[in-house]
């Protein structure tokens, strides 16, 4: 039994929208990464390098990119599962309408979560895309 079920079935669709509000899409297409390395402008830090572009809507679209120089396909889709999450741990502190692609470099082999959401947050921070209050609710 859902633990919210004794509520009333219209309260109880309105809450599951609460909790899946989305900001994002993830970049998929070769082309779109492409556009975005060719027309974003690029920050790096010590663990990562972020590409940024406009895309003209009101989603961000996050692509991450791990080299197979960085380890075998458990190490590479572990550190894209710890960029997606604290990614998504941190939407709302992010502006709209932006493509973004993440480089992992091979210096993030090791790290830990932690690390990896400050090394997030700091590249975001020095592409100028972070919300000046931290609260996402003014552009």
């Amino acid at each position: 039994m859902w633990p919210f079920s004794f509520l009333k079935p219209h309260l109880l669709s309105e809450m599951r929208e609460d909790l899946n509000m989305v900001f994002s899409e993830s970049l998929k297409k070769n082309s779109d990464f492409r556009r975005v390395y060719q027309n974003g402008r690029s920050r790096a830090n010590k663990y990562l390098v972020m590409y940024v572009m406009k895309n003209g809507t009101e989603r961000n679209r996050l692509g991450i990119s791990v080299s197979k120089k960085v380890g075998n396909s458990v190490v590479r889709h572990h550190l894209t599962r710890l960029i997606r999450e604290a990614y998504r741990l941190s939407e709302h502190r992010y502006k709209k309408g932006l493509d973004i692609v993440v480089v992992v470099r091979v210096s993030a082999k090791e790290i830990d979560y932690h690390t990896m959401y400050d090394s997030l947050l700091h590249a975001a921070g020095i592409q100028g895309i972070l919300h000046k209050d931290g609260s996402g609710l003014n552009a």
